[in-house]
């Protein structure tokens, strides 16, 4: 099944199987219908009395999230105005799927196999874009939302690539934030690890974490605080009074001005100072001044890497540090406040979890074709245009793709 494939790439092989896609073309390079990607998703519904493809269902859903709807009944609006001329490049054939069709397939549908493919169709499009997928950033969501009477707010713990302003590339359910420790090599088997590097903040610095990363061929950047009581121990009593500043960063903003500083010591040299923690190689210091006004405080962080002394500049250590957070601040954030995700009152079976998967989908699109643009203002303007829509779904890298290509196979039940 593609949701626990161990490659996001490989969870469009079906796709080449099927013809589709010519078998002697690297995979990432060709352009692919996001219908195609969601033929394959499994059909939760009997199939007596089937009026609307799976595929077709779940493409006007996206589409319609693409456009900045945020609920079902926003998806039915989008869809029942939808003109008759796009329908075809939406697979839709009997007239477009009614609101309680929609809920049926949005809280029916296997969430995990649904995030596994359009994340491995949004991941391929990201490198055939040109965009580099190497560093990625885990972290925990809760769709507070989602909370009902009897059922507790459904916790996602998903990755995203730094690269691009944050890239989502998956999420899987968390069962809470007391089991986000499980949900890591979850959500990360579904990669090709070797060469990539993972942050994560002090809850994951774990030392199965650490195991899991080097078996993958991956590197870690953690942060320590006290959940590893000795390590945070460790790297509070090396000499950093001794050591010098290699990175050193000023910002200002909204009245406040930031100072960081970078320290970093090599711990894998002949007498170096040793850290109890797996694989590590290298330790590291970052010293925040905030200055508002007359008021100053300082925040002192401290941190390991996996990643050797040669392997990596102080300015990219320090830029990777600071990336760790678009995953909260570019991703989370934006789908609180872009899509009101935590205003969203889907409580019933998978359906919060399928939404936020589409969600992310429609925010690494946004990413991919319109780098640096205000999400705000390009929701405004695709809610308007449903060509520009349409062509964000032929083709997650923006590469054309051919007629015989974008034809869609008519329903046929």
């Amino acid at each position: 099944m593609p949701a626990s494939v161990s490659s996001l790439i490989a969870a469009l092989a079906p796709i080449r199987a099927s013809g589709v896609v010519a078998p002697d073309r690297a995979i990432a390079a060709i352009p692919v219908q996001v219908w195609h990607v969601l033929s394959t998703v499994p059909d939760p519904r009997h199939a007596r009395g089937i009026r609307h493809r799976l595929a077709s269902v779940l493409a006007v859903a996206l589409a319609a999230v693409v456009a900045g709807a945020g609920s079902v009944e926003a998806i039915a609006s989008w869809a029942a105005d939808l003109p008759r001329r796009y329908w075809t490049d939406l697979g839709i054939v009997r007239g477009v799927p009614s609101r309680s069709t929609l809920r049926r397939i949005l809280t029916g549908v296997d969430a995990d196999v649904l995030d596994a493919v359009l994340a491995a169709w949004l991941a391929t499009g990201a490198v055939a874009a040109g965009m580099d997928l190497k560093v990625i950033a885990a972290d925990g969501k809760t769709c507070r939302g989602s909370r009902g009477a009897d059922t507790a707010a459904a916790h996602l713990f998903s990755i995203a690539a730094h690269y691009g302003g944050g890239i989502p590339l998956g999420q899987v359910n968390a069962g809470g934030e007391d089991h986000e420790i499980a949900a890591f090599p979850a959500v990360l088997d579904r990669l090709d690890l070797h060469g990539v590097i993972i942050t994560a903040d002090a809850l994951h610095t774990q030392r199965a974490h650490a195991h899991y990363l080097h078996r993958h061929g991956a590197h870690y950047v953690f942060i320590a605080k006290a959940n590893q009581p000795t390590v945070c121990a460790q790297l509070t009593a090396l000499p950093w009074a001794q050591v010098p500043i290699v990175d050193h960063v000023v910002g200002k903003g909204h009245g406040r001005r930031e100072e960081r500083t970078l320290q970093v010591i090599d711990l894998s040299g002949k007498g170096a100072p040793k850290v109890a923690f797996p694989h590590v190689r290298q330790a590291f210091r970052v010293v925040r001044t905030r200055t508002m006004g007359s008021a100053a405080s300082t925040e002192i962080v401290h941190g390991i890497t996996s990643l050797p002394w040669s392997a990596i500049t102080a300015a990219e250590l320090a830029r990777i540090i600071r990336g760790h957070w678009l995953i909260e601040n570019a991703v989370h954030y934006v789908r609180d406040v872009s899509y009101r995700e935590d205003h969203s009152r889907i409580r019933t079976g998978n359906g919060p979890r399928v939404m936020a998967t589409l969600r992310n989908i429609a925010l690494g699109l946004l990413r991919i074709h319109h780098p640096g643009a205000p999400i705000a203002a390009t929701l405004r303007h695709l809610g308007r245009t449903p060509d520009a829509v349409l062509t964000l779904l032929d083709s997650p890298s923006g590469h054309d793709i051919s007629p015989s290509e974008r034809t869609l196979q008519p329903d046929q039940q």
